[in-house]
């Protein structure tokens, strides 16, 4: 359970019967680098402003739908990801806080969304109106220029992977998503055996951006090349198997120079 969970948190009114009130300072608390975010935000914004905590798995906004609101995301961890019409998912990138909800879509003075929004944890997000944000950023350069750089962040992380998926074969694709995962999982226990990919293969099949058929394919191939273990239907690592994947990982790398 988090700090908020379960309720519609509006600043300055009362909660529910028990009385209960919430209260910009009680998220600065929680998150007190937001501070730096809001320096500046005009007195009346910041009285308009709602708190939502939303649970994981939790639809943000959906791909086209209008978009007359901005969001801050205080705490949680969200996907950004593109639904088509046959049904495939595809995870553009997944996001940590502090973030924005909806700033690309405004800034482009589009009226819909081109992607959807999904929470992966428990998130606190500060919601504004679509005019309020497009007043507050025309005069305040200081939260102008944060915005522009996540804005920036995300083009720049876009424009260097998304060569990866059109000219690396699905082992590399499959095998760098996992020696990320694993990599760090190590880190915090390197003490450990090896490590499990909590990750079902629709959720792969969503992340890495291939084909289920092609994913299904792809770790047949590479268990059985002793590249990682299968248990209980999860995928397992074990730091030689890490360290195994990393080279042919700098060999698929290598071979990509050369051609």
């Amino acid at each position: 359970m988090g700090y908020f969970q379960g309720k519609f948190l509006l600043f300055h009114d009362t909660i529910n019967d028990e009385g209960d009130t919430v209260t910009l300072e009680e998220v600065y608390h929680i998150v007190p680098q937001l501070k730096d975010y809001l320096t500046y935000m005009p007195e009346e914004y910041k009285k308009r402003l709602i708190i939502k905590v939303h649970p994981s798995g939790y639809i943000i906004h959906q791909k086209d739908s209008p978009l007359d609101y901005f969001g801050i995301v205080a705490s949680g961890e969200h996907r950004v990801i593109n639904e088509f019409e046959n049904g495939n998912i595809f995870m553009i990138e997944k996001n940590e806080p502090i973030d924005f909800i909806g700033e690309v879509t405004i800034l482009a003075g589009m009226p819909k969304t081109s992607v959807t929004i999904e929470t992966i944890t428990e998130s606190i997000i500060l919601y504004l109106s679509r005019q309020d944000f497009e007043d507050w950023i025309a005069k305040d350069i200081h939260f102008l220029r944060l915005v522009a750089a996540k804005v920036a962040l995300k083009l720049y992380r876009s424009s260097y992977n998304r060569g990866a998926k059109l000219f690396y074969p699905p082992q590399f694709l499959l095998l760098d998503y996992l020696i990320n995962n694993v990599e760090s999982a190590f880190l915090k226990d390197p003490q450990a055996m090896h490590i499990v990919v909590k990750k079902t293969r629709n959720a792969l099949y969503e992340e890495i951006g291939i084909s289920v058929k092609t994913l299904n394919r792809t770790i047949a191939r590479l268990k059985e090349e002793g590249l990682f273990a299968i248990q209980k239907g999860k995928i397992t690592m074990s730091p030689k198997q890490l360290k195994c994947a990393k080279e042919r990982i700098g060999y698929y790398r290598q071979m990509n120079v050369k051609q």
